[in-house]
């Protein structure tokens, strides 16, 4: 039977379950990839483990989140990192060495092969033809372990490409297509391929582009072909003998189909504060822009800032304008160097940043209150920039770099007209800059046993993860509505990921962003606590902070219409229980403070997929989605209470 792409990178690492969609499946897993705003718990809970060295192909621990040294916590975290790499067996990428997605992609990537990453842009790299998933630390530390990646059957979303993109139109208007047509959860349970002649349009690099926000579209991957593209970004690297071809089948079939035509697309840009409220550019024309920010892992490659530059050049930022350029990795700003693109933005007026996250994940570049900032970045949730009532759009380096120029959203088209501009084509470099020693090798085995994991006075031992009750009577602390973030469950930023190794601390900030006193209140209700929210509750990052520290503080249940894929994952691997309303009207007049009942739950779990609830003074029918792995999970407290006896 012909198989598109994304079946025959399942089939090809399938060890446990069948292919029906929504079915529970086992993954061999070759590579892995943390980064240290979430591999610090990896690294402690490999350590809890009693882990001698990982038993994957490769795994990489980046540093490219937390680079801000205002103190001591994240040079300590940094060191700590660097000695469990040695420790375990993982590649190391130095602070400064860049973004994990594009630097993972150039040195590691591969066609056919399965990473998993505690990032949940880690779907970046089914840009090369890799089946790419992001998911919890947890998951990562399971695999690193040998253990399989279990996930739910997804279904194959066919997303056809015709024709060619226009000028002044690029890879981030592709995907910002498909999250104005989908919004944030139009993905979930679904892998999304791409076909279609339109590929030929599209270099490796802008597939990245494209493959990264899948995570804001929902989706479990993203995947591309690997054709000549890859063959030809693999080659530009240094890496041809590590291309595959896989190309699907002709005749192959997908469970949903959509189309898109390149030609008809025009500059789109999300405005505050999700990712899928997207409209035209030429709509919101006009408005003000006090910050352009340039980088992230959603535009990463040498042309995104090649094009800023080009549009730049020989002209100056407008006054009021801040235009912060965050270069991915040493070897993109090598080669902006090299092309000269960097001497333009310097002379434009732009302020040049370490390689990094930075911005992204509120590590500086907060911008200013009630101004409008504007960024190649992958999200916009509230408060996520830095800045508690944030004004953040997202938008494509063409469109960035007009309103750099402008001083106001402008539609990059005009700029044919207002500055007698031609689109520019940046060529790009036969071979790209590559900076090696700022990837450190694994130690070999006799060397890493030797290796002491340094730890600083920021790094905590993860809390004890206790079996859930077969009963419980406790208030339900927090009601929210939808599309709730781990932005808002638990913040990212320099003020809070400092402690991303110290449980109790970073507690103190859950759920902050929704109510301040819950922290408080969860530690006074001394049987436990339930929340309550509304579809797609855990959207986002795959920090599983926001899972480990509400359950420090007592959390036992989520009770939510739908729940995002990694977050509901991560619930289940820490012991928390997450439930659906069987019907989401219910969800609507519960108030804060009602009593939640649930009786019966250990039979109720391994009998089926229904629970009854008492909610106030209303009884209602909730089910939950756990396998029955995920089950004896549950029943036992987490995955970490079981894992010393799997290995």
């Amino acid at each position: 039977m012909p198989r598109n792409v994304a079946q025959k990178l399942i089939a090809d690492h399938l060890v446990e379950g069948g292919a029906d969609p929504g079915a529970e499946i086992g993954l061999r897993v070759d590579q892995t990839l943390t980064q240290d705003a979430t591999g610090t718990m990896v690294m402690l809970e490999l350590e809890a483990m009693g882990l001698d060295r990982i038993r994957t192909e490769l795994s990489v621990q980046y540093v490219d989140h937390n680079l801000l040294q205002t103190d001591w916590k994240n040079p300590d975290d940094h060191l700590f990192l660097e000695s469990a790499a040695q420790r375990f067996g993982l590649w190391f990428s130095k602070a400064g060495n860049g973004v994990s997605h594009p630097v993972h992609q150039a040195h590691f990537g591969r066609p056919g092969g399965l990473l998993i990453g505690s990032d949940s842009h880690t779907c970046a790299a089914g840009a090369l033809g890799m089946l790419a998933i992001g998911v919890g630390g947890l998951e990562i530390a399971m695999a690193m372990a040998g253990q399989p990646l279990y996930v739910s059957m997804p279904e194959i979303w066919g997303v056809e490409l015709t024709g060619r993109m226009p000028d002044w139109v690029s890879a981030k208007d592709v995907v910002l297509e498909m999250l104005r047509r989908h919004g944030v959860t139009g993905g979930v349970g679904r892998i999304i391929e791409y076909r279609g002649e339109g590929l030929a349009q599209l270099t490796a690099m802008d597939r990245h582009v494209i493959a990264n926000m899948g995570a804001e579209l929902g989706a479990t991957a993203t995947v591309f072909p690997a054709d000549d593209a890859a063959r030809s970004y693999l080659e530009s690297v240094g890496r041809a003998a590590e291309f595959t071809r896989i190309e699907a089948d002709e005749g192959a079939s997908y469970d949903l189909t959509e189309h898109i035509d390149l030609d008809a697309l025009e500059p789109l840009i999300a405005r505050p504060s999700s990712p899928g409220n997207v409209v035209p550019v030429a709509s919101v024309a006009g408005e003000e822009v006090s910050q352009v920010v340039v980088g992230s892992s959603a535009n990463p490659g040498l042309r995104d800032f090649a094009v800023v530059a080009e549009i730049l050049e020989d002209r100056q930022v407008a006054p009021g304008v801040s235009l912060d350029i965050n270069p991915t990795s040493r070897e993109v700003l090598a080669d902006l160097i090299t092309g000269g693109w960097l001497t333009s933005l310097v002379a434009a007026g732009a302020r040049i940043h370490q390689s990094g996250c930075m911005g992204c994940i509120g590590m500086g570049q907060a911008p200013a209150t009630g101004r409008n900032s504007l960024r190649t970045m992958p999200r916009n949730f509230p408060g996520r920039s830095g800045t508690e009532e944030d004004s953040v759009w997202l938008c494509s380096p063409e469109t960035a770099a007009a309103a750099a120029l402008t001083g106001v959203i402008t539609d990059p088209r005009t700029l044919e007209d207002s500055h007698g501009m031609t689109c520019p084509r940046p060529a790009m470099p036969v071979f790209y800059s590559t900076v090696p020693d700022m990837l450190q090798p694994p130690l070999p085995p006799e060397e890493a046993a030797q290796v002491e994991l340094v730890k600083g006075p920021n790094i905590s031992t993860l809390p004890e993860f206790t079996p859930i009750e077969d009963a419980l009577r406790v208030p339900a602390l927090l009601v929210m509505g939808d599309d709730v973030s781990t932005d808002e469950i638990m913040p990212a930023g320099s003020r809070v990921l400092p402690f991303r190794s110290n449980i109790p601390k970073i507690a103190e900030f859950s759920f902050t962003r929704i109510d301040e006193s819950y922290p408080h209140r969860a530690q006074e209700a001394e049987a436990g606590h339930v929340v309550i929210a509304g579809k797609n509750y855990g959207q986002g990052s795959s920090r599983e902070h926001a899972v480990i520290a509400p359950r420090h503080l007592g959390l036992r249940a989520v009770i939510a219409t739908s729940f995002a894929r990694i977050h509901w994952q991560n619930l289940a691997n820490f012991g928390i229980l997450a439930l659906e309303f069987d019907d989401p009207a219910d969800h609507d007049g519960i108030e804060v403070g009602a009593e939640v009942v649930l009786e019966g739950i250990h039979e109720a779990l391994r009998a089926g997929d229904r629970l009854t609830a008492t909610i106030g003074d209303r009884e209602v029918v909730l089910r939950h989605r756990l396998s029955p792995r995920q089950v004896d999970m549950v029943l036992a407290g987490g995955r970490i209470p079981l894992a010393a006896q799997e290995i």
